[in-house]
């Protein structure tokens, strides 16, 4: 989401490197969006190793003007067609493998925006259709028009929503989760302060205590948490940490090596569940 041409400074930062570090060691998907303003970007760093790449991107959140946080939703079926036809030419394909709705639309019924989604299907453009940032009433309803192959929402120690009425319907759906901001948008990866010692459910200094258990940092057992919500609730689980870095890259493709056993699962739940 935050990779950019513009303000990368050395080897490290260097949005092309950190996407081929990621191929390098052999990640798959590479998820964009066109409210991300990098589509361009993506499409020029892949092009050689298209065929290693299951690329996502999303259309939906349209910006009011150019200000983060302030944005309106547009999912109506011709509004689809060309966010797609845009999505497809600034990434330099002919088809996107995974195309996601962003956010539901108080005002076009889901069912409108997926069959339309679900044309795109038909016409070769998309292969897979995903919606992100909707209530199980919606995937359900969407799922109706066409199977959702995959549903991208948070879910991390702190942000467990997608527990309480989702995951259940997924499991029916067979629908795989794409678990977005794992570590709660870095929150989890930062050193633990005097306050956090002093927090009432010591999630933080659990983290700390499992990661020196593992030799592995807080940010990389949050991390695993969510890699091992596939066997826990067993639903296929894809988590999507972002970064910007070549060495945060290779920090959390190791993360999925960390094997948690029960007792660090169920003491991690236990404090998540109490943030």
């Amino acid at each position: 989401m935050r990779l950019r041409d513009e303000g990368a400074t050395g080897t490290d930062h260097d949005p092309v490197a950190v996407v081929h570090a990621a191929l390098d060691a052999g990640i798959t998907m590479v998820d964009t969006a066109d409210a991300y303003q990098n589509e361009e970007l993506i499409g020029r760093t892949i092009r050689g190793r298209r065929d290693e790449v299951l690329l996502a991107s999303k259309f939906g959140l349209v910006w009011r003007d150019q200000v983060a946080g302030g944005f309106d939703v547009r999912a109506d079926p011709s509004y689809v067609r060309e966010a797609c036809e845009a999505s497809s030419a600034r990434l330099g394909v002919d088809v996107i493998d995974l195309y996601y709705l962003h956010h539901r639309s108080e005002t076009t019924p889901i069912e409108e925006s997926v069959g339309a989604m679900a044309e795109l299907v038909g016409q070769g453009k998309v292969r897979y259709l995903g919606l992100s940032n909707v209530t199980a009433e919606d995937l359900r309803r969407a799922h109706a028009v066409h199977p959702i192959a995959a549903l991208q929402e948070q879910w991390s120690l702190v942000h467990r929503d997608i527990e309480h009425q989702l995951l259940p319907l997924i499991a029916d759906l067979g629908t795989v989760v794409v678990a977005h901001s794992p570590t709660s948008h870095g929150l989890l990866q930062q050193v633990r302060s005097a306050a956090d010692d002093r927090g009432a459910n010591g999630l933080r200094a659990a983290l700390d205590e499992i990661g020196d258990a593992h030799d592995a940092t807080a940010g990389q057992v949050a991390l695993a948490w969510v890699h091992h919500r596939q066997q826990v609730h067993g639903v296929p689980v894809v988590p999507l940490p972002g970064t910007t870095s070549v060495d945060h890259l290779r920090l959390n493709v190791a993360a999925a090596d960390v094997g948690l056993s029960d007792d660090e699962l169920r003491r991690l739940d236990s404090l998540g569940a109490a943030s």
